[in-house]
């Protein structure tokens, strides 16, 4: 009794707030979406939200009754796989999608119909799935649905997920193919990759540093050099050369990307023969600093950048 008592006690103490707001919030928004959307200009979703259009198309199923429904044996399968505030949050996400879906069919559905113009109804229901999914993934939550049916197919079969995904997706609009044409099925597939994109983009951030690594036998004099005149930190890693087996220093620096053109011919006037690889870095945060042309920035070191 003690040790459920606890257990509970945990769980409650792991959930935010914050967190379950915007995970409504996003619920929301992608709900709205779908209702105002997908369904007004016939077009299907990928996932388990796809199935329950086929049913709603099909049956006149409302589509927040079979998401409940179609998940419930997936909480239950899927219950030892989560972490319990992730199931928590799960739960929330996929009922109140699932409220919101029902709501804004009855009482919020509005004439959006761009059907002479599908282009512009797939990017708009691209991005209210994006938005909303994207800020439920984002504080931790999900709707449930093929996200338990990946990790299930990841645990027992060593599926890949994003592999075991695609096939989802792909299998559900292939199906939707039983109520719409062809013409609005390769629509949806534009909608639903465009949407993945928007997704990414509220997961990480819209802004997008530069990470540039670089390794010379003159770290130090570009360290120096990056530190004061650019006013950027650097923190240097030991490395050994894979095919010599010499030691080298390796320097790591981030930088705005209007900054990247101008960091390599800072490190290319110093030493022409340098290495530099240069990355995206996105949502650069520590300690409440983020990455800006008007703060600084501190790096792994803990020291000022």
């Amino acid at each position: 009794m003690n040790r459920n008592c606890n257990l509970v006690k945990t769980i409650l103490s792991s959930i935010k707030f914050k967190n379950i707001f915007f995970i409504l919030a996003g619920s929301a928004i992608y709900a709205f979406g779908v209702v105002n959307l997908n369904i007004q200009n016939d077009l299907s979703e990928g996932g388990l939200t796809g199935l329950t259009l086929i049913l709603f198309a099909l049956f006149n199923i409302d589509p927040g009754l079979s998401n409940i429904l179609i998940n419930v044996p997936l909480f239950l399968i899927g219950w030892r796989l989560l972490g319990h505030h992730m199931l928590i949050y799960t739960i929330i996400g996929t009922a109140s999608f699932s409220f919101f879906l029902s709501f804004f069919r009855h009482y919020f559905m509005f004439d959006i119909m761009l059907k002479d113009d599908m282009i512009l109804a797939a990017l708009f229901a691209a991005v209210f799935k994006g938005v909303g999914v994207g800020v439920i993934f984002r504080y931790g939550g999900t709707t449930g649905g093929t996200d338990i049916a990946a990790r299930i197919g990841n645990k027992f079969f060593g599926w890949s997920m994003g592999k075991t995904l695609f096939v989802i997706d792909f299998m559900v609009i292939s199906s939707s193919l039983v109520y719409l044409n062809y013409r609005e099925a390769m629509y949806t597939i534009v909608s639903v990759f465009i949407a993945s994109r928007v997704i990414d983009i509220i997961q990480q951030g819209a802004y997008t540093a530069k990470g540039a690594t670089i390794i010379s036998e003159k770290n130090d004099v570009i360290a120096s050099n990056l530190a004061y005149d650019m006013n950027r930190g650097v923190t240097l890693w030991k490395g050994i050369g894979g095919y010599t087996g010499d030691h080298k220093e390796i320097l790591y620096c981030v930088v705005n990307r209007n900054e990247i053109f101008r960091l390599k011919n800072t490190v290319n006037h110093i030493d022409p023969s340098a290495f530099i690889a240069v990355n995206d870095v996105h949502e650069v945060s520590v300690q409440g600093y983020s990455l800006d042309e008007h703060k600084n920035l501190w790096n792994i070191d803990g020291k000022n950048q």
